[in-house]
């Protein structure tokens, strides 16, 4: 990595550590769990900055990504210590079994169609959708013009529908 390399990432890292802090803060509600995703996330964008485009970007979808990934572990974890139990019980007080499968189903689909999105848009739509940041509060984060934040925010839009179109094969 280039000397120039090297200080735009102390400046990004001087510039955006605490705000970092403050969304993965918001996802986990754990300070060690906070500290451990910021510090990861950003030795994995050090070591990808030859191939990023906007750091930034990149480094807050990482940090989504892991902050998400602690979840889903966290949530294995506590369900797998349970040991068998019938099903049909724990929906039995709650909801019906369709509906659960439903919701995951949509849940998974919509993941999937972020996914499908670049990182800045990614990013400008989930801290819009997301965490109700406006518009200029994500060009901030992100450096970004509020009508950039807007245009990309447009275009999740559209193309998030129309990934969940396709897939519900609906006209």
């Amino acid at each position: 990595m280039s000397e120039t390399r090297h200080t735009l990432f102390a400046q990004l890292y001087f510039e955006s550590r605490a705000a970092l802090h403050r969304y993965v803060g918001g996802l986990l509600r754990s300070r060690e769990a906070s500290e451990d995703i910021v510090q990861e996330a950003f030795l994995r964008t050090y070591e990808q900055a030859e191939h990023v485009e906007v750091p930034r970007a990149f480094l807050f979808s990482t940090a989504r990504n892991l902050a998400y990934d602690a979840i889903r572990r966290n949530r294995n974890q506590k369900t797998g210590s349970l040991g068998d139990f019938d099903v049909s019980d724990v929906v039995a007080e709650g909801e019906p079994l369709e509906v659960a499968v439903l919701a995951d189903e949509e849940s998974r689909l919509l993941r999937e169609a972020i996914e499908r999105l670049s990182p800045q848009c990614r990013a400008a739509f989930s801290f819009r959708v997301f965490h109700s940041c406006s518009y200029k509060e994500i060009a901030g984060r992100l450096g970004l013009s509020p009508k950039t934040v807007e245009n990309h925010i447009a275009r999740a839009l559209r193309e998030t529908h129309e990934y969940l179109r396709r897939r519900y094969q609906l006209k």
